[in-house]
């Protein structure tokens, strides 16, 4: 410990001294967290209020709510990040602590595992597995060794191995979720909060991290799990912990609810699982491509998109789905074959001859490839038709700017404070309509959104499948690409299966089962 960092005080009181001795949460053992009347707020606004929470050792808790809820809050309050207000309560293992700082938390045995992972992408896997062990020492050859040994253990104790000297960058992100995991495990951890592992991963690879989880709950690790993946939730759950606008709505034991009582709950309204298929066929093709390959990525693609046509598209990762929308956008070239647009043939050298023909991609990684992260919200929003804006050569038309950001704030009912904050200060869904107010600035006639809902809460995304229904009626073609089965069942008019770079399948909603199109992309 630092000279400069305070230790958490215990705070042992009548109360709490018997709770432990009583017990309390799983196998008479008190509970190895527990927050009673935690409220925080910001400048007059609440972030959390009077929110209390228990999780058990070897507990698998799920904390459901939609972004903004606080969940995000709760968790940096536990890590030491921000302090709580006045008044409430914190234990670890029947012990109350106040003062929390991180390097507290840590050694409490908290540690979190965010949605970025936080590894350093350069170094390789044994170095992030046993950084903070190695943390402000010396390099020298034996304590290498020693560090491989330390990662080795870690890999062996999940059952996994990598190649420890593979640099972090290079993994897919099932295995850099398994090295935050083992960095967890050195640090010592009795505590993980794991945020939205899964966001990224394939169906194959979901199931093995979920049977990581369950090794770390066997060991009486225990693990507090966010995720906007509904289904998930209650299949790996103990129980969860509802939080909406910064309350605590209820704890719910997963085996008896279900993941749409679970969205009504998170939102306050009923969740729409309504077919919307229309039949688009008698439309004007939009877009048409013949044969299309690209080799090693995907061979032998041939369909059709109608104007005012939503063409599904879903297969689990891997499948060749972003790498065929990529060449429809321009920036990889096909092989073979031939793409059309309005029935003439369309050759692309690069995305901006993709944007002057109308086509208009929303990629799956919204953080890196679809946002500016160190630009305004009008900044991101307008990036795309800036030479519009201009008004002389080298000027910008501020007043142009400013009522094209303003319609498209207002269209797309877009929640921000100003159109100058940065876009960093977004939830995840109001940034991905930001993304698509980008793109529709464009005025394409086709629009691919790849993955559109990734990291974005269940009531959001309902927001941006209204919008994309929308923008069909008007006639728009749109191919929606994604790897959850029900997203594309719910909100396409027909759907193609890809696996292994080939279109397996084709399916109309309604017509064919959810259950049926599941059991052909996940079997």
């Amino acid at each position: 410990m630092s000279g400069h960092e305070r230790a958490p005080t215990p705070a042992t009181t009548p109360a709490t001294a018997a709770a432990a001795e009583a017990g309390t949460g799983f196998a008479g053992a008190p509970p190895a967290l527990r927050l009673a009347g935690i409220s925080k707020n910001f400048g007059g606004v609440d972030a959390l209020v009077d929110v209390d929470f228990e999780v058990a050792p070897g507990e698998i808790h799920c904390l459901a709510g939609e972004n903004g809820s606080g969940k995000s809050t709760l968790i940096k309050i536990v890590s030491g990040v921000y302090q709580p207000n006045p008044g409430g309560t914190i234990e670890f293992g029947g012990r109350r602590y106040e003062g929390l700082t991180p390097g507290a938390a840590r050694r409490l045995g908290v540690q979190v595992i965010w949605q970025d992972l936080a590894l350093f992408p350069h170094l390789s896997v044994a170095e992030n597995i046993a950084f903070e062990r190695n943390l402000g020492l010396w390099p020298r050859p034996s304590r290498r060794r020693e560090m491989r040994r330390t990662a080795r253990a870690m890999l062996g104790r999940l059952g996994f191995e990598l190649d420890l000297d593979q640099p972090v960058q290079s993994l897919s992100i099932a295995n850099r979720q398994v090295v935050a995991i083992c960095r967890a495990l050195v640090a010592e951890a009795t505590i993980v909060f794991m945020d939205e592992p899964t966001a990224s991963l394939t169906q194959s690879e979901t199931r093995a991290l979920l049977a990581v989880v369950r090794r770390l709950s066997e060991a009486g690790i225990a693990v507090v799990f966010v995720s906007h993946r509904l289904v998930e939730l209650i299949e790996i759950a103990e129980r969860i912990t509802v939080l909406r606008d910064s309350r605590r709505v209820g704890v719910f034991e997963a085996g008896r609810i279900t993941h749409h009582r679970l969205a009504e709950l998170m939102t306050a309204r009923a969740l729409d699982t309504t077919v919307h298929a229309r039949d688009r066929a008698g439309e004007e093709v939009s877009l048409e491509v013949r044969g299309l390959g690209r080799h090693g990525e995907y061979e032998d693609v041939s369909g059709r998109l109608h104007r005012g046509e939503v063409l599904g598209l879903t297969g689990l990762l891997g499948a060749g789905r972003t790498e065929f929308a990529l060449s429809l956008f321009g920036m990889t070239r096909p092989d073979a074959g031939e793409i059309r647009l309005d029935g003439a043939r369309l050759v692309l050298g690069s995305n901006r001859d993709a944007i002057a023909a109308g086509i208009a991609y929303v990629s799956e990684d919204r953080l890196t490839l679809g946002l500016v992260q160190a630009q305004s919200i009008a900044d991101n929003v307008t990036v795309t038709v800036i030479e519009r804006l201009r008004r002389l050569r080298w000027f910008i038309d501020a007043e142009r700017k400013a009522r094209t950001v303003g319609d498209w704030v207002r269209g797309l009912s877009i929640r921000i404070g100003t159109p100058e904050d940065p876009v960093t200060t977004l939830s995840g869904g109001n940034q991905q309509r930001v993304v698509l107010a980008k793109w529709l600035a464009t005025t394409p006639r086709v629009l691919i959104l790849d993955s559109p809902t990734v990291g974005v809460d269940v009531g959001a995304r309902a927001a941006i499948f209204e919008i994309v229904r929308d923008l069909a009626e008007r006639g728009m073609a749109i191919l929606l690409i994604s790897d959850e089965v029900p997203e594309v069942y719910h909100n396409a008019d027909r759907i193609l299966h890809m696996r292994g770079g080939r279109i397996v399948g084709e399916y109309r909603p309604g017509e064919t089962s959810l259950e049926t199109l599941e059991e052909a992309v996940y079997g």
